[in-house]
């Protein structure tokens, strides 16, 4: 796969300052100039200011040259230097291409768990109930987009730009790959174009609790769902909603689909393309609360 990572994206938002501290608590590190760093990826989050909360830019990695010529040539555009930038033309997301090195993720070792018949843990507690330091995120998994025009949106990001199919949810999206992670963008029919969410790895299911109690203990009006494991992806997952009304996920265990690997799109229907388990999704998941608003160009 010529392209091989998510780099970052840049969010609009109406309240800039309470935004970013939210994610500065959500465990990202603030840089200058409205950037946030995760842990293993560098800068990947940019806060800026917009009328109302939207995805403005995504930034993907590519390999060299030749990869964004290729690009460059099944859009019909041209370009100069290490880059390419076109946009969405439904949602309008600003796509940039860059060549840049391939980051490999340092390897965090596995946490020993207990089953039947086998102890891999003896004489101690669990590691994960013995944490004491706050939860940083170790990179950008993935964001999800709403699209007036599913075709015309997966047909870009798929055909265009190059991203894999992963899976699909009948009449309703596509998940996508640009890396063996085995989604970083999914893609969804909705009313109007919309940021769902942005995706964030940490290192396992204790992280994932633990990384979304700490930020309920005080506001326990930012959560959506979780705790559960999903179907598309395999991963564990808990959603909170940031001050401007964008969600913002905490994730372990995802699939993952190495460049040479075959894979099978599956095409799931129904609650199976949301969860396998868990409590049910709240219909603000699904349709979040401020949508007519933004379908209006307002917001509230």
């Amino acid at each position: 796969m010529a392209l091989h990572r998510l780099s970052s994206l840049v969010v609009g938002v109406p309240n800039v300052e309470a935004t970013r501290a939210y994610y500065a608590e959500f465990g990202l590190t603030p840089e200058q100039d409205g950037w946030f760093s995760t842990r293993d990826g560098g800068r990947q989050l940019r806060i800026v200011d917009a009328p109302t909360r939207r995805l403005i830019e995504m930034r993907v990695g590519v390999d060299s040259p030749d990869d964004l010529a290729a690009v460059a040539s099944r859009l019909g555009v041209a370009f100069t230097g290490g880059s390419l930038t076109v946009h969405e033309p439904v949602t309008g997301v600003r796509a940039i291409l860059q060549v840049e090195p391939r980051r490999d993720q340092p390897a965090v070792p596995a946490t020993p768990y207990n089953g039947p018949g086998r102890f891999d843990r003896v004489g101690t507690r669990a590691p994960g109930i013995l944490r004491e330091e706050p939860v940083r995120p170790r990179k950008l998994g993935h964001v999800v987009l709403g699209t007036t025009d599913l075709a015309v949106t997966q047909g870009f990001f798929r055909d265009g730009l190059g991203f894999k199919a992963s899976d699909y949810i009948k009449g309703a999206g596509a998940f996508l790959r640009c890396s063996v992670d085995h989604h970083n963008l999914l893609v969804l029919q909705a009313p109007v174009s919309f940021l769902h969410h942005t995706s964030w790895q940490v290192d396992d299911i204790d992280d994932v609790g633990r990384g979304a109690t700490a930020m309920l203990e005080d506001h326990p009006e930012r959560h959506v769902w979780g705790l559960g494991r999903h179907h598309a992806g395999s991963n564990f997952f808990w959603y909170l909603k940031d001050p401007a009304g964008n969600f913002s996920e905490y994730y372990s265990d995802l699939d993952c689909i190495p460049e040479d690997q075959l894979w099978t799109p599956e095409t799931l229907e129904g609650a199976r393309g949301l969860f396998n388990w868990g409590p049910p999704p709240p219909p603000s998941f699904l349709r979040p609360d401020d949508l007519a608003g933004l379908m209006t160009g307002s917001h509230s």
